[in-house]
């Protein structure tokens, strides 16, 4: 095919797609593309040019209005402790306010009085340009009369902020968090008045990080005080519940299972026995808490259901809830509540389809199962022939790239400098590219591509979206599958995993080791009858439980989700609409 037919260079400097449509409040969605094309000069060949810039915000930020009714429940002052610091008092007025980052990568906060407003950070020479936040927290007592602000970065850079109400301004920043799936605070758990940082392993360990006051190192050595915590798909820091002044902890296991983890004061043991509180939380994909809402004395419980609605728990005081109140629904958009209890997702929440006729459209993800209605990138027909790859984020701006093989060259068409980044030359041996995340535990995304005979690679990307290690060989026999797909984490540990179809229509998963060498485990069996769907894709976390999921599509049309249950299996599909067999692929 020459560049005249499909309307496509065969070589030279491509232009950006910035695919990704954000929405930037919690109430509305903003969607619309600027597109360009510039003429050709009369000696040239000509360009197809595929520029889509991210919308700005369309609708003021949403107002949460979280009520203080008066106090309830048990007296903080029966046993003499005094109340717990609010760890996100952001304003200063001594009550907590409710921290969220939504998809755009906007960090809101909503505080008790007043309207909600954007929080912005200075992150002086550990700046980012575009760094979306793979998580945010707060804590109480490190700074003299003010709340810290902790972000934590997928490539493992975790950075401590002096909170000036309105933005913050770094002070501490250190690197190597990568190693943990979760890392919160829940309060202060040694009895010191210093909010202290809990990080738990892929494995399983629970590492405490005591708070300091210092400048140069806020946070002392870390000291083990447990195993076993992989068990939980949530772990919520409560600060104080049981009115002792100790943080508390509540924790789910995927059967929905809720444990009260009473603290103890002691650095080395700081939980006492967990008691069971509750089942039937598996209704929720998010629990989060916020620092007595309620004038109680107690923190609160946040949960949000998978349709948006939001419910808050007040404790009794003795690691029981009173009867919940519903805080308004509409909730999906947020993408990260700050001192939630999930393992976040990051990297991918979209969805692309090229129809027959070479143009494509893009479908967001409401973190509820289903899709916004699409939006077209560029003009009709555009990219009709393109072979397009859908991959995770392989930058610190958390968006997914979408990659182009074009005559053997390698294309990042939405690298974050909104120019096309040419990869580079001899790709066009691989029939199969595969992004599904961090294979390597440097906090990078990385790429998989398999070759005619069926030999697997593992390319390990240099964390900008401009290019990859060498080449490492992992594995032989794949060409017995017709599909690999994955966007993100199946097995509910937080490594990247990867799905295999193979051709008598089985499903395999391949559990994500987090070591190059060998990235993948054994593949392990998940289900069968799978030949029946014309197009599989994975578009990453549709539910905002933080675990991936993927969409199949039948012969007739019909597009069903599979949602990750956290174990490693799917539950049962859910429709999610038809007319998808208008598209010739999905990526």
């Amino acid at each position: 095919m020459t560049s005249t037919e499909s309307g496509r260079a065969a070589a030279g400097p491509r232009r950006s797609t910035r695919a990704r449509v954000a929405a930037c409040t919690a109430l509305a969605l903003a969607a619309g593309m600027l597109l360009a094309a510039p003429a050709a000069q009369a000696d040239e060949t000509p360009v197809q040019d595929r520029t889509a810039v991210r919308p700005k915000a369309a609708a003021p930020l949403p107002t949460f209005e979280l009520p203080r009714p008066a106090g309830h429940g048990a007296s903080v002052a029966e046993d003499g402790a005094l109340p717990a610091k609010p760890r996100s008092d952001v304003d200063g007025d001594g009550q907590s306010d409710m921290l969220s980052q939504n998809v755009a990568g906007r960090v809101l906060v909503d505080p008790v009085n007043g309207e909600p407003y954007e929080y912005g950070f200075e992150d002086g020479a550990n700046a980012s340009p575009g760094v979306f936040y793979k998580d945010v927290f707060s804590a109480a007592g490190l700074r003299a009369d003010s709340t810290v602000v902790f972000t934590l970065t997928q490539t493992g850079r975790l950075s401590a902020y002096t909170n000036y109400g309105t933005y913050g301004q770094v002070f501490w920043s250190g690197q190597g968090w990568q190693i943990y799936n979760k890392v919160f605070s829940p309060g202060d758990l040694n009895g010191d008045g210093v909010g202290d940082v809990l990080a738990r392993t892929f494995a399983g360990e629970l590492y405490l990080y005591p708070g300091t006051t210092s400048d140069i190192r806020p946070l002392a050595s870390r000291v083990l005080v447990g195993s076993g915590w992989a068990q939980y798909d949530q772990l919520v820091g409560m600060n104080d519940v049981d009115h002792d002044g100790i943080a508390d902890l509540f924790t789910r296991n995927t059967a929905g299972e809720l444990y009260f983890y009473s603290g103890t004061g002691e650095t080395t043991r700081p939980f006492a026995a967990r008691v069971k509180a509750g089942t039937g939380w598996n209704m929720f994909n998010t629990l989060f808490s916020l620092d007595d809402v309620n004038n109680d004395g107690s923190a609160d419980l946040f949960a949000r259901t998978y349709s948006g609605d939001l419910y808050d728990y007040s404790s009794t005081g003795t690691g029981s809830f009173l009867p919940r109140v519903k805080y308004g629904s509409n909730w999906n958009p947020a993408f990260q509540f700050a001192n939630a209890g999930n393992i976040p997702a990051w990297g991918k929440d979209e969805l692309f389809g090229l129809d027959g006729n070479g143009s494509l459209f893009y479908y967001w993800d409401l973190n509820n199962g289903r899709f916004v209605p699409r939006v077209k990138i560029g003009d009709t027909g555009a990219w009709k022939g393109a072979r397009l790859v859908h991959v995770s984020s392989l930058d610190d701006n958390g968006y997914s790239e979408l990659l182009e093989v074009y005559n053997g060259t390698l294309y990042n068409l939405s690298h974050k400098s909104d120019e096309t980044q040419v990869i580079g030359s001899g790709w066009g041996v691989y029939n199969t590219l595969v992004g599904p995340g961090d294979l390597s535990s440097d906090g990078k995304g990385d790429l998989i591509a398999r070759d005619g005979s069926g030999v697997l690679y593992l390319y390990r990307g240099n964390g900008n979206g401009t290019g990859f290690a060498a080449k490492q060989r992992i594995g032989s026999g794949w060409g017995q599958f017709n599909a690999l797909l994955g966007a993100g984490d199946i097995s509910g540990d937080g490594r990247a995993d990867l799905v295999a179809r193979a051709k008598d229509g089985k499903l395999y998963l391949y559990e994500g080791t987090g070591a190059a060498a060998a990235p993948f485990k054994a593949k392990r069996l998940i289900g069968s009858g799978w030949g029946a769907y014309t197009k599989l894709a994975a578009p990453g976390d549709m539910t905002g439980d933080g675990r991936a999921d993927i969409v199949a599509r039948t012969s007739g049309g019909t597009l069903y989700r599979y949602d990750s249950d956290g174990k490693g299996n799917f539950k049962p599909k859910a429709s999610i609409g038809t007319g998808w067999n208008t598209y010739s692929g999905l990526y």
